[in-house]
């Protein structure tokens, strides 16, 4: 580990000397890629560094208890020394994590799709609290979200809703909201006070840049059509909605928030190169599907990952166990305590397998 470590630390001063190389700052592209790569190593190394001070102070302070004879400064050294040693794991434990392998859609931004499942209307105002939920949950985070297509009901909520959050590291923080969120509560149309079971189903897909997908145009088939709103009203006279259908693998896309053709279509595109990269990773990753699942589970938009019980003002997320008294909150997007375990979790079963 420590040889790993140390060529981690070697390519982050080599990165750190091309940047400030003037040829390299003249070529944009070549510098970005530098800065990254070096932004991209810098805890790792901090931590490394941090780890090998704490050992030159371990070998300093013994190399003083064995050489002192005051009494008083003797014990000071060994305080010293036990505070030193307690440090080394958890710096050692620190480093174990960062070494692992990165998810390399981690950095990526995210396209969530929201969708009513069992329930009907209740499903469809789920959906629409949960939408409020990752909205506020993006503000706090100061990430910008862009909605891409949405069906509201005629109620309030929605069928469905797919929008874009950019910002860093806003797949690492939300990919393992993918699965089927289940709400229990008395619908505002219930007379006897029953409580319902709703389900809402959420997919959070890294947002696949041109480079990551190649869409052939032939591939592709795009209708246009005019807008409409709740109850099939028509919203928009031009014909701006867009319709795309991907040929081979029968994925179809529509767009019509937009009063401009070209934004709808540019918008459908995006997510359909997001569904397009999250089927070529399943195919890749069905084939080696024992070596990547983790506890927190698949990210399979079919597996019931969390209940929001009203009644109770709970929230239990099944895959880790974790239940919070304190619905309204999360509701309001305070869901750092929840993915902070998620991702805890899933690197502790990470560094399971490779020990």
């Amino acid at each position: 580990m420590l040889d790993k470590l140390q060529n981690i630390e070697d390519k982050y001063e080599e990165l750190g000397r091309l940047l400030s190389d003037p040829a390299v700052i003249a070529d944009q592209s070549q510098f970005q890629k530098h800065a990254k790569a070096h932004a991209g190593l810098e805890e790792i190394v901090t931590v490394f560094r941090e780890y090998k001070k704490v050992l030159k102070e371990i070998d300093d302070a013994k190399s003083l208890l064995a050489s002192e004879q005051d009494p008083e400064l003797k014990e000071m050294a060994e305080l010293e020394l036990e505070e030193l040693k307690s440090k080394v794991p958890k710096l050692e434990e620190k480093l174990k994590i960062l070494l692992l392998p990165k998810d390399p859609n981690d950095e990526k931004n995210v396209i969530m799709e929201i969708r009513g499942g069992a329930g009907g209307d209740e499903a469809a105002l789920f959906a629409g609290d949960l939408f409020r939920m990752y909205s506020r949950y993006a503000e706090r985070q100061g990430w910008r979200l862009e909605i891409l297509s949405d069906h509201p009901t005629d109620i309030g909520g929605y069928k469905e809703i797919i929008f874009a959050i950019e910002g860093q590291g806003a797949y690492s923080r939300l990919k393992f909201e993918s699965g089927v969120h289940r709400v229990q509560r008395i619908p505002t149309t219930e007379s006897g006070g029953r409580i319902h079971t709703s389900t809402v189903t959420v997919a959070v897909l890294p947002e696949a840049e041109e480079v990551d997908v190649q869409i052939n145009p032939n591939d592709i088939r795009i209708d246009i059509f005019c807008s409409s709103g709740p109850g099939g009203q028509s919203v928009n006279t031009t014909q701006s909605a867009v319709r795309i259908t991907h040929l081979p693998t029968g994925i179809v896309v529509s767009c019509q928030d937009e009063k401009s053709q070209h934004k709808n279509k540019d918008k459908a595109m995006k997510v359909l190169r997001a569904r397009l990269l999250e089927k070529a990773q399943e195919e890749q990753q069905g084939e080696l599907a024992s070596a990547r699942k983790s506890q927190v589970g698949t990210g399979d938009r079919s597996e019931r990952i969390r209940t929001y019980n009203f009644p109770q003002s709970r929230v239990t997320d099944h895959r880790i166990g974790l239940t919070l008294h304190k619905l309204d909150l999360i509701l309001d997007g305070e869901l750092d305590e929840i993915i902070d375990a998620l991702i805890t979790t899933d690197q502790a079963e990470k560094l399971k397998k490779v020990e």
